[in-house]
């Protein structure tokens, strides 16, 4: 299987969810560690290099609130936050965080096996749409993006972004001045269909995490713009080399 590759850090200070994780992960073919708490988390990551965290948001030393600020000071490593939090506001903190996505408990397994799957094949993804010049090489006025090494510099210095913000940004730029809705975005990028509106609320802190990053006035941006009443598109004021 072509997902043997992939090593996969499972952190829940719940004993019964992490067996039954590891058990499930490892039988489709991924190599699983995992953690009870958040400090173990971050040692454990340093040692392993996992292609992918399942990161528990109420834990003991450190929750995973926690554990996300510090793997984003240093690693762009997808993380998808597991969540018993009733309150919607608790499960965006996450991605506001640096998280890619999150699931909440009780969750269905094939469910999680299917975030995991969609996550890995978008941060791992090459490029193949025509609109994108084969340099791979977009210029968008203070911007450049390199498709071809997942790279984004502004004003010529590197910008960081995680693998889901780069393919967000990367479908946006594709197919410049055309808006696309919230669900479109989800389906395309996360690779899965809304269930509730709550859902897009992943697009939209996505969106304003790139807003912050890139444009010169997040405030007022000049690049990621709101199509009212649709969803999102960019501004077509691109030249390639």
């Amino acid at each position: 299987m072509d997902n043997q590759k992939d090593k996969i850090l499972v952190v829940d200070d719940e004993t019964s969810i992490r067996r039954i994780l590891e058990t499930r992960l490892s039988m489709i073919g991924y190599e699983v560690v995992s953690a009870s708490d958040g400090e173990e988390a971050l040692n454990i990551f340093r040692k392993e290099y996992p292609s992918l965290i399942i990161l528990d948001i109420m834990m003991p030393k450190l929750d995973g609130y926690g554990v996300c600020q510090e793997l984003r000071k240093e690693s762009d490593v997808p993380i998808i936050m597991l969540t018993a939090l009733g309150d919607v506001s608790d499960r965006i903190t996450g991605l506001e965080l640096g998280a890619d996505d999150y699931i909440i408990k009780p969750f269905s397994p094939k469910e999680l096996e299917a975030r995991i799957r969609s996550v890995l094949r978008r941060v791992d993804k090459i490029s193949i749409n025509s609109s994108i010049p084969s340099s791979g090489i977009i210029n968008i006025g203070f911007l450049k993006v390199d498709t071809n090494k997942k790279q984004v510099y502004k004003n010529n210095e590197r910008v960081r972004l995680t693998g889901m913000e780069f393919s967000l940004l990367e479908l946006l730029v594709s197919k410049a001045g055309e808006a696309f809705s919230r669900a479109s975005i989800l389906q395309e990028v996360w690779g899965y269909t809304p269930e509730r509106h709550v859902d897009t609320r992943v697009v939209d802190v996505h969106i304003s995490r790139l807003r912050a990053k890139l444009e010169e006035d997040p405030g007022n941006p000049d690049l990621i713009l709101t199509a009212r009443g649709i969803g999102y598109l960019f501004q077509k004021i691109m030249t390639s080399n």
